[in-house]
């Protein structure tokens, strides 16, 4: 509990000859994360260099990239297939011999033909662009080229001009603000016309390289135009049907040559010589055994494998979760965090115990927890494409919805209306269109110390990382008291404020419930005494370890232990928003109902429901917000700040989750 899975350092060491049988024995148990040889050429490495990929690494490769071009042509990938019957790896390969070149020469060929399809709509569209303004100008289109006195203007004008020099022209109204004209001028005025033109705002148009009339060319380019989507259609249909044809079998082939790939390459994350192989990696404690007997199998005993426990650097070791099953969905948020170091405490358990129970008592409310139920269970079978990430997330989901829904009855809230019985613990219905009597108090009370037990166990916790994380020295006993001294100082405060004030007399008009610790008389003047002892005692360990961490007082006392009290008020702000949507629904189902029934009736009915409909559906909405951010929040910033560092790397064992097929 609180650990990353334990790892262990192995050493492998074989001559060349074994490294196929060693790299295939690895990727078949998926449990050796590799730690890549990097070749910095240090003393003792001469000779040593970064292994070369297998000999079939180049021919693998390039059937992958061909396997996955033609998915991008079919806009699909293995991520998208499901529900492919299993096959033979073997197979597999089989047809990527047989039937892969096949099937990349169809698709080529379609591509292609859809490709120049596709070049010729556009050619077209372009050119019968280019032709209709012309339509509106009588002349055929051979007339617009071949002078050798004559200039020719063709283009848009917001209106016609005038000219002061001999000319033809052409005008015609294209739009209400435009218009096209033709202008025909000799060589000598071509200079005039340009000016005039220019001042005019026109915009030239290219002249038609065509003959005959507009409409002939029009026509003509309408009918190729016609033929190049008859084209294009007939390609994509054919491309989807090859793709119903070939997706799962290319989602077989993909996954197949990724393994092979991968194996075919891994000799790139080896050291080597001229005729031996080395490796490093971990392996989780348990596999060692299974892995040693596996591999001197696999080499026939020809194989070197050694469990090296000296000399580790435990930020070098990859972290791989360790939790039970009922708070694995925590894993996920923790990775939005950063990953525990291996030495440092795994966090994974509060988070994913207390997120969902925080998320339900702000938000508590059968209603809004059965939405985020019925959404939950209409995304299931998508988010669970997403595999084990898409597993935890699932988790967190139905977590937050069962909670919200639990704490909904204990405050007796179905979309904020009371259902029939009373609140179990606490009344958080406002006197909104009724009369109740909410205990805001011992809402707030609970949530800061909800705060107090946070901080004081980050604080715990960072004892335990920095007496286990940091070099033994005075560096460290000076954290860990560090550590102690914020709890003396938190809790001395504390101890002080019940012996000297009695705040159950303070809130006695607040409704309260709750009872708040007093210590009267001499029980209460010992324990003032030593509340003063730990606070000063604890002021002394935060100094010692760094004076400036006596400016963050207020935030590590007050603020962050009061930061809790949002619990409670985001929640009330929940049910505030929920209480007047059903106040003004109420009202306005009152007045339609109150005398005759008329057309205005029905406005206000209708905008009773409709109010209700969107109301809740915002304040569901902003109580995923709230609660989801807000929850995560308090863990990573009031708790985490305390003791956690992150930072650790990802277990990544040598392997490859089949989906498809199997060896």
């Amino acid at each position: 509990m609180f650990q990353p899975k334990p790892m262990t350092h192995l050493l492998i060491a074989a001559g060349k000859d074994q490294m196929a049988s060693v790299v295939s024995e690895l990727y078949r148990h998926q449990v050796f994360h590799i730690t890549d040889f990097v070749d910095q050429g240090k003393e003792g490495y001469e000779g040593v260099k970064i292994g070369t990929p297998m000999e079939n690494a180049g021919a693998l490769s390039t059937d992958l990239i061909k396997v996955r071009s033609i998915e991008n042509v079919f806009q699909t990938s293995p991520k998208t297939q499901h529900d492919v019957p299993v096959q033979s790896a073997n197979t597999i390969r089989a047809a990527i011999k047989k039937e892969l070149p096949k099937i990349s020469e169809e698709v080529n060929a379609l591509t292609a033909k859809r490709s120049n399809a596709e070049a010729k709509i556009r050619e077209c569209e372009q050119r019968i662009a280019e032709l209709t303004p012309f339509a509106l100008i009588p002349a055929e289109l051979e007339l617009y080229r071949g002078y050798e006195s004559l200039s020719v203007f063709a283009g848009y004008l917001e209106k016609d001009i005038e000219f002061d020099f001999p000319c033809e022209k052409y005008f015609a109204a294209v739009e209400k603000d435009t218009g096209f004209l033709v202008l025909f001028v000799g060589k000598e005025n071509a200079a005039k016309a340009e000016k005039a033109l220019a001042d005019a705002g026109f915009t030239a148009s290219a002249l038609p390289n065509e003959t005959g009339t507009v409409q002939a060319a029009l026509d003509k380019y309408n009918a190729e135009l016609n033929a190049a989507k008859a084209g294009a259609e007939d390609a994509n249909t054919k491309v989807l049907e090859l793709k119903a044809k070939y997706a799962d079998l290319l989602a077989a082939c993909d996954e197949v040559l990724s393994c092979d790939v991968e194996r075919a390459e891994a000799p790139l994350r080896f050291a080597t010589t001229e005729e031996t192989f080395v490796l490093d990696g971990w392996v989780p404690f348990d596999d060692v055994e299974k892995i040693k007997a596996g591999l001197n199998q696999a080499a026939g005993g020809k194989i070197f494998v050694e469990v090296d426990e000296e000399n580790i650097n435990y930020e070098d070791v990859p972290v791989e979760y360790n939790n039970p099953k009922i708070t694995k969905p925590g894993e996920v948020l923790l990775d939005l965090y950063a990953r525990p170091k291996y030495r440092e405490l795994d966090p994974t358990i509060i988070l994913g115990i207390m997120f969902p129970i925080l998320f339900g008592i702000i938000v508590g409310d059968v209603g809004y927890g059965l939405i985020y139920l019925i959404i939950t269970l209409i995304l299931r079978k998508f988010i669970l494409r997403l595999g084990d990430v898409g597993k935890k997330i699932m988790g967190v989901m139905y977590g937050v919805s069962i909670s919200t829904i639990v704490f909904g009855l204990i405050y007796s809230e179905f979309f904020t209306l009371s259902l029939w019985w009373h609140p179990v613990l606490f009344v958080r219905h406002l006197p909104i269109g009724e009369v109740h009597a909410p205990n805001i108090m011992d809402l707030l009370v609970l949530s800061v110390a909800l705060g107090i037990i946070y901080i004081s166990v980050g604080r715990i916790f960072g004892m335990i990382n920095h007496a286990r994380m940091d070099h033994k020295g005075p560096h460290r006993t000076k954290a860990i008291l560090s550590n102690l001294g914020w709890n003396f100082m938190l809790w001395g405060m504390l101890l002080a404020l019940f012996s000297l004030i009695d705040l159950n007399a303070v809130l006695a008009k607040a409704n309260m419930l709750v009872w708040i610790p007093y210590i009267p008389g001499t029980a209460g003047t010992v324990t003032l005494i030593v509340a003063i002892v730990m606070f000063v005692a604890g002021l002394v360990f935060v100094v010692r370890e760094n004076p400036l961490d006596l400016m963050e007082l207020p935030s590590n006392l007050l603020s962050h232990m009061l930061s809790f009290s949002r619990i409670a008020a985001i929640g009330l702000s929940s049910v505030a928003i929920g209480m007047v949507v059903n106040y003004f629904a109420k009202m306005f189902f009152s007045t339609a109902f109150d005398g005759s029934f008329s057309v205005l009736s029905i406005v206000l009915i209708i905008a009773a429901v409709l109010l209700l409909i969107i109301g809740h559906a915002v304040n569901a909405v902003l109580g995923v917000l709230d609660g989801a951010i807000n929850s995560i929040r308090l863990h990573f910033v009031e708790f985490f700040m305390k003791f956690y560092q992150g930072g650790g790397i990802i277990y990544k064992p040598f392997g490859h989750n089949r989906k498809f097929t199997e060896e």
